[in-house]
């Protein structure tokens, strides 16, 4: 029976050890990313959308938008074999914004989702030099994280209350 425990303890370490894979970390992380994103999306009014606390800044709508076409242009770019043209699309309220940003983060883990951990070394060319497409994935979300931090301080100046942390 011992060795039964022993066993199924064993098998159960190498799952999970398995499943603990940069792209499998990231996807957790994507998807509670967006959860708040979204929920900081939602929070804000319709007619705040054009609030921007600075003529140098973008306003809430251009931050999230601007987030969906990084998004976009990173994964299609460094991780997808389909080379999609990139549509020009127009987001005119609250809701075609909030649809944008959830489905441009799901079609980004949809295409990560692909992506091998051998893949992950390949080292690619960028604006900044080669990186290896790890640290694409790694940019993917700290530009997120980035302009998410500043539609934290818009809300504020708003008097709107961010929601709470998500960190994993």
């Amino acid at each position: 029976m011992k060795k039964y425990i022993l066993l199924l303890t064993l098998f159960a370490s190498i799952i999970a050890k398995a499943q603990d894979t940069p792209i499998s970390a990231f996807l957790e992380k994507w998807e509670n990313s967006k959860d708040y994103l979204v929920e900081m999306a939602e929070l804000m009014p319709e007619d705040k959308y054009t609030y921007k606390p600075t003529e140098r800044q973008k306003t809430f709508q251009e931050q999230l938008l601007h987030i969906k076409q990084n998004m976009d242009w990173l994964s299609s770019t460094y991780f997808s074999k389909e080379k999609k043209e990139a549509k020009k699309a127009t987001y005119t309220t609250k809701t075609e914004v909030i649809a944008a940003i959830t489905e441009a983060f799901d079609n980004t883990a949809a295409i990560i989702k692909k992506a091998s951990p051998e893949e992950l070394k390949e080292i690619v060319e960028f604006f900044a030099g080669p990186k290896t497409k790890l640290q694409i994935l790694n940019l993917l979300q700290d530009h997120v994280t980035h302009h998410r931090g500043q539609l934290i301080v818009y809300l504020n100046l708003n008097d709107i209350k961010p929601p709470r942390f998500r960190g994993w």
